[in-house]
């Protein structure tokens, strides 16, 4: 079963993939998408990590 991507952590999860990307990642960025990671696996029921990594698979490689 697929996990259940908010709109808004997806789009942290772009600005912060869009800032690793320049070399401009701030810890401010980092430390909100790991807050909003943690939050919304809570919410879920999930584990935080397979929320972290379903995450980071739909921004980074859309296609698969």
């Amino acid at each position: 079963m697929a996990i259940e991507l908010s709109d808004d952590l997806i789009k942290l999860e772009q600005q912060a993939w869009t800032e690793i990307q320049a070399g401009t990642l701030t810890v401010d960025t980092a430390a909100a998408v790991q807050a909003a990671i943690t939050e919304h696996a809570k919410a879920l029921g999930e584990d935080r990590f397979k929320v972290e990594a379903a995450l980071k698979k739909h921004v980074r490689h859309p296609e698969d």
